[in-house]
């Protein structure tokens, strides 16, 4: 019975952190080729077969590790793909510094820089629902941080891509709705950093960050308490 559990609870974790490798991958893949680089040799070379090795070793550590596979999808989620997320916009926007080339913006650039921010979103949200409120501040937070910081780094460099080429060739409706979405995602995103930076130094708790998540934005934006 102890071989039947562990190689369910072995195989969830697997699929899960095979389907994130896998967009991870795949936005690997794009946002490179927004700049101009080729980093499909290197992904199935490389990254593609270690990662699916190494996944087999974490996937076994974790069900070791966790005993309760449905309440821990969500820090084990968050813990497992934010520091590989933070690291790939940090290696982006060297690459972008190093190499000098701007982002290609089309319509399909924006729509996928939107699903960027909204994965970020979804790792911050899943920190959010994992955490306990009453926990101090540790290094984790800070990671959640850069994070999103570096998001917000990369989306501010599409945008201005983008208003250039807007400038030049006009709007339309795909290319507004792509920007409307983008804007409400950064808007959010901004003020999740700013607010997560005000706990990290003591200045509010963390329940003002839980609230932010929950309620209507032109609420959240108004003082309350802990401001």
């Amino acid at each position: 019975m102890n071989y039947v559990r562990f190689s369910g609870e072995w195989f969830i974790y697997y699929t899960l952190i095979a389907l994130g490798g896998a967009i991870l991958m795949g936005l690997t893949v794009f946002i490179f080729k927004a700049i101009g680089l080729n980093v499909e040799t290197a992904i199935q070379g490389w990254v593609l077969p270690c990662g699916a090795m190494g996944a087999v070793i974490i996937a076994a550590l974790l069900v070791e590790y966790k005993q309760s596979v449905i309440e821990n999808i969500a820090p084990v989620l968050t813990w497992l793909f934010t520091p590989l997320f933070a690291a790939l916009l940090l290696v982006f926007v060297v690459a972008m510094i190093l190499t000098g080339n701007a982002i290609q913006v089309e319509r399909e650039v924006l729509i996928g820089f939107d699903l960027l921010l909204v994965l970020v979103m979804g790792l911050l949200l899943y920190s959010i629902s994992a955490r306990d409120p009453q926990q101090p501040p540790g290094k984790f937070d800070i990671l959640q941080l850069l994070l999103v910081a570096s998001a917000l780094i990369v989306d501010a460099l599409a945008l201005w891509a983008m208003a250039a080429r807007i400038s030049e060739f006009g709007f339309s409706p795909n290319k507004t709705a792509a920007l409307g979405l983008n804007l409400l995602l950064l808007v959010n995103l901004a003020w999740s950093a700013v607010l997560y930076a005000r706990f990290l130094t003591g200045r509010v708790p963390f329940r003002r960050l839980e609230r932010w998540q929950r309620q209507p934005t032109y609420r959240s934006l108004l003082p309350g308490p802990g401001l």
